[in-house]
């Protein structure tokens, strides 16, 4: 099954045998076996006996094998997730019918697409690998609709069950929840604080590049706090970095560009409308313009049109827009100041 999947990933399973034909099949899998051994219904009757056995254990032996041949250095490992879309209809049975059966059965369906196609169903993916050679040490596959938040922790208390690895796990900032942080006791971890967290948000705000102490790596610049969140004590790293802090500049000038020429569009098919009265004016005018990230409602001038032919609509609205300047310069801090947040032990 590697060999072909190696080969041809797309392969419909009745063109399994397909793939081995013209090959070396003996040298590579062993004396006496013979092309036609290879067919989809023997490939099915080894799916069933692996999902019987269970994937996750027979990974795992795989990669204890692995880490003891190879040596690889697990003192750091690094936990995320991706998603994987499909095609087809893929009907799920009802919890109530499956609720029984071991091992479970994850659901295909609708979920966050990181590769933009909430049309499609799909599954998601676990993966904890080394820092020494990205090598995969745990997998687990899950539910299409699964939320990172909720499962990174039950992720991290499986690998250190079935592992026992004293290592440091590293991991983007679903992992850092309040109810999450107070079932990692003993755990060794390290995560990005989310600016949503009220405490990060205060300090990204606070915060002024005077207080930052600069690295021995060219560009960077950090401060090291003590934290308390969610009732456990943390150590924060703010880091700045200089090259990221220049990209992201120039990618919210993009954006800022991109939703001025916006805004000039509106008011342009704006321009030409007339109201009956100030109010009215005024309430049009706020609702075209109340969903504007970079940019504010400066002014609204009304002005009486005087016209015998029209006196049903006499006002006509002008509108000056500015810049929103405490969000930019508050979103430039956001860009350029990450909070890396790690376990004090």
């Amino acid at each position: 099954m590697l060999l072909n999947g190696l080969g041809k990933v797309s392969s419909p399973l009745y063109l399994f045998s397909k793939f081995f034909e013209g090959k070396a099949i003996e040298h590579l899998i062993g004396k006496g076996v013979k092309t036609e051994y290879f067919n989809d219904d023997k490939l099915g009757r080894v799916l069933d006996q692996l999902y019987s056995r269970g994937l996750n254990q027979i990974f795992m032996s795989v990669v204890l094998e692995a880490v003891k041949i190879y040596q690889l250095e697990i003192s750091t490992v690094h936990l995320d997730s991706t998603s994987f879309h499909v095609h087809g209809d893929y009907q799920t049975d009802d919890d109530e019918l499956t609720e029984d059966i071991e091992p479970k059965t994850i659901k295909i369906t609708y979920g966050y697409s990181r590769y933009q196609r909430p049309d499609l169903k799909q599954f998601m993916m676990d993966l904890i690998c080394t820092n020494d050679g990205d090598v995969p040490l745990w997998m687990r596959t899950g539910s299409g609709n699964e939320s990172d938040q909720k499962q990174f922790v039950i992720a991290i208390k499986e690998f250190k069950n079935q592992l026992n690895f004293d290592s440091l796990i590293v991991a983007d900032s679903a992992l850092s929840t309040q109810e999450n942080l107070q079932l990692l006791t003993n755990i060794k971890w390290l995560s990005r604080v989310p600016v949503r967290i009220k405490a990060a948000h205060q300090l990204v705000q606070e915060i002024d590049g005077s207080d930052l102490t600069p690295s021995q790596i060219k560009g960077y610049s950090y401060q090291e706090l003590s934290k308390t969140y969610g009732g456990i004590q943390q150590r924060w790293l703010v880091v700045e970095s200089q090259l990221r802090q220049e990209s992201d500049l120039k990618s919210l000038e993009k954006k800022i560009q991109k939703e001025r020429a916006e805004v000039d569009k509106k008011l342009r098919t704006f321009k030409p409308e007339k109201f009956a009265c100030i109010p009215d004016a005024e309430t049009a005018t706020r609702k075209l313009l109340n969903k504007l990230l970079y940019h504010e409602l400066k002014q609204i001038n009304v002005q009486k049109l005087e016209s015998k032919y029209d006196t049903n609509f006499p006002d006509q609205v002008q509108v000056e827009v500015g810049l929103r300047e405490s969000k930019i310069e508050l979103e430039k801090k956001h860009w350029s100041i990450y909070i890396s947040n790690k376990c004090p032990r």
